[in-house]
C-alpha cells in the first residue's frame, strides 16, 4: 500500500515522540497530513462488508501533528489569528464554497460541491459533496459527514482524537439535520434520516422506535431514513420521578421516492420542527 511506510513511522512515533527529532519521521507526519487535506485519506471509511472502519493511525498523525507545529500569527484584514493550524487553501480550485468568516482548517477534506457558511469544519473531517454546512453549525475532529448532507443552523457534530481508536461521529447520506442538533460521541446516523431541531444524541441516548406496538431501543445508531423528534421518558431517583431525554423515532422516510421529496414529506406528515 502507498502509505503504508508512513503508517508504520507515525505508529512508532506515536508510541515514542523522540522519534519525531529525526527528518523521516517528521515527514511520515506531515505526508499523512497532506493526504488527508487532499482526501486521499480519510479517518473512517467502510470496509467490503459496509462497516465503518476507523483507522487511528490517523488520529495519531493529527495528534503528532499538532506537537510539531509552532504558534503563529494570521492576519485577515482587520482579524488577527493565533494558532498552530492553518486554514484549508485551494478552495477555488477544489470547487468548494466557504462564505466569510466560514473556516475550514488544514487536514479536512471537501468534496466538491460543498458549502460551509460562517461555520466551523476541524481537522480531519471529511464531508460528501452536495453537502451544506449552513450558519454556525460546527464540524468536529475527524467527523464524517455524507453526501447532499443539510446540516441546519448551530448544528454541534462532535469531534474526537483520543483515544485514536474512537469511532468519530458519522452521517450518513442524504441526512437533515435539524437546526440546534448535537450528535456527539461516535453516534451513527444511518443514511437519509431526518433529526429535527433539539436532538440531542450521544452513545448513550436512548433511541426509541416508536412506530410499532412496542417500542424498539437503539442506542449510538439511528437507523437508516429515520424521523427523530426530542423526547423524555419517566425514570425514578431517590428524590422522585423525572423525565430523561430521550429521542424517538416517530416514522421513516420513504425509501422508493426522492430524498428530497420524502424529506418535505416527512416534515409535512410528521409536523418535524427544523
Amino acid at each position: 500500500m502507498a502509505h503504508d511506510d508512513d503508517r508504520r513511522r507515525v505508529e512508532a512515533a506515536f508510541r515514542d515522540r523522540t522519534l519525531l527529532g529525526r527528518p523521516e519521521f517528521e515527514q511520515a507526519v506531515r505526508d499523512t497530513l497532506a493526504a488527508l487535506d487532499s482526501g486521499r485519506l480519510r479517518v473512517a471509511e467502510r470496509n467490503d462488508a459496509g462497516e465503518w472502519v476507523t483507522h487511528a493511525w490517523l488520529k495519531e498523525a493529527i495528534l503528532l501533528f499538532f506537537g510539531l507545529q509552532k504558534m503563529s500569527v494570521t492576519e485577515v484584514g482587520p482579524f488577527e489569528y493565533h494558532d498552530k493550524i492553518p486554514t484549508k487553501r485551494g478552495l477555488e480550485a477544489a470547487n468548494v464554497r466557504v462564505v466569510p468568516p466560514g473556516t475550514v482548517r488544514y487536514g479536512a477534506y471537501l468534496e466538491p460541491g460543498c458549502v460551509v457558511m460562517p461555520g466551523y469544519v476541524n481537522i480531519g473531517a471529511y464531508i460528501g459533496s452536495g453537502t451544506m454546512v449552513d450558519t454556525w453549525a460546527t464540524v468536529g475532529s475527524c467527523a464524517q459527514i455524507g453526501k447532499d448532507v443539510h446540516l441546519a443552523g448551530g448544528v454541534g457534530i462532535g469531534g474526537v482524537l483520543e483515544p485514536p481508536g474512537a469511532r468519530p461521529v458519522i452521517i450518513e447520506d442524504g441526512v437533515f439535520v435539524g437546526s440546534r442538533v448535537i450528535v456527539v460521541e461516535g453516534v451513527i446516523v444511518e443514511r437519509e434520516s431526518v433529526l429535527g431541531a433539539g436532538v440531542v444524541l450521544t452513545s448513550s441516548t436512548a433511541i426509541l422506535d416508536v412506530t410499532g406496538p412496542e417500542v424498539v431501543e437503539y442506542r449510538g445508531r439511528v437507523p437508516a431514513r429515520s424521523v427523530v423528534i426530542p423526547g423524555t421518558r419517566p425514570k425514578r431517583f431517590p428524590a422522585g420521578e423525572f423525565g430523561v431525554p430521550c429521542a424517538l423515532i416517530i416514522g421513516k422516510r420513504n425509501e422508493t421516492t426522492d430524498r428530497k421529496v420524502s424529506l418535505n414529506a416527512a416534515l409535512r406528515d410528521f409536523a418535524v420542527p427544523v
